[in-house]
């Protein structure tokens, strides 16, 4: 798999990297972020993968979010993925919420969205590839992200059970079959089977989830603007608590969904990985 670099800027005594390749999943090119902190030029170290949310590509987490000092004091590698296919020939919609910039981490199933937009098969296995081929990384990884992202994290996280060692999220989407962000991206990319959709719903995936039950950290803003129509976090709570699933669900007065909020948090999510990711 040829990557090519795009861009390289020195940050806390480590690198952040934007890479640039032809994806065969995606059937277009894509970026990605990659920040590599200090203890990578000495040996391996872990991978904590960050899905953004809706309209975001990689530049955002990488420039907004300050990941770069606590990833440089524990000593993880960030790598982050754009969040969908891109391009004149890349099925899109008028709608912020649904085509490009907002590719639900699931393999759409309809035309015409299935022939590109297969972002569970590109973050779980393609993406994942090149960072193992190309970086000199341990076999830990981790998995967080925010909005969308962090829908995307817990679902991938459930769905390829023992993939990920750790997972957090912050504002996530919990019940996507629930609400109607979830509504509009399931019913164009998934069709009309809810069963389907509950395929990718965290709330459902943790009444039935067998894997290794690694905590899992959320982080919810009280001022967030989609609080109450899109994300919903107390029907996940709710479902863990039924399935005796380990959550620490912490809600943040006066925060809303913004990078702001991400910023201020982002530090205690790297930590929780770090705890698992970099224990010997």
């Amino acid at each position: 798999m040829n990557i090519e670099r795009v861009s390289r800027n020195r940050s806390f005594g480590g690198f952040q990297d934007v890479y640039r390749h032809a994806s065969q999943a995606l059937g277009c090119g894509m970026n990605f972020g990659v920040y590599l902190p200090p203890a990578a030029e000495r040996g391996a170290c872990p991978v904590l993968y960050w899905l953004s949310g809706l309209t975001c590509t990689e530049q955002n987490f990488i420039t907004k979010a300050g990941a770069q000092r606590y990833a440089a004091e524990h000593g993880v590698i960030l790598v982050a993925p754009d969040t969908s296919p891109r391009g004149d020939d890349v099925a899109d919609d008028e709608g912020y919420d649904l085509g490009q910039g907002a590719g639900f981490y699931l393999n759409a199933a309809r035309k015409p969205w299935a022939k590109y937009y297969r972002m569970e098969d590109y973050v779980t296995g393609e993406l994942a590839g090149i960072i193992e081929a190309e970086f000199n990384v341990t076999d830990k990884r981790g998995v967080c992200g925010h909005s969308m992202g962090g829908h995307g994290a817990l679902t991938l996280f459930f769905r390829h059970p023992g993939m990920y060692q750790s997972v957090s999220a912050l504002s996530p989407i919990v019940a996507p079959t629930q609400v109607p962000w979830g509504h509009k991206a399931f019913g164009a990319y998934l069709g009309d089977d809810r069963s389907a959709w509950a395929k990718h719903d965290a709330t459902e995936l943790v009444m039935t989830y067998e894997g290794p039950r690694s905590p899992i950290l959320i982080d919810q803003g009280e001022a967030d603007q989609f609080l109450t129509e899109q994300l919903r976090p107390e029907l996940f709570e709710e479902a863990c608590r039924d399935a005796d699933y380990p959550l620490t669900l912490r809600r943040a007065g006066g925060y809303d969904h913004s990078y702001y909020f991400v910023a201020s948090f982002i530090g205690d999510h790297i930590a929780h990985h770090a705890a698992t990711l970099c224990e010997d």
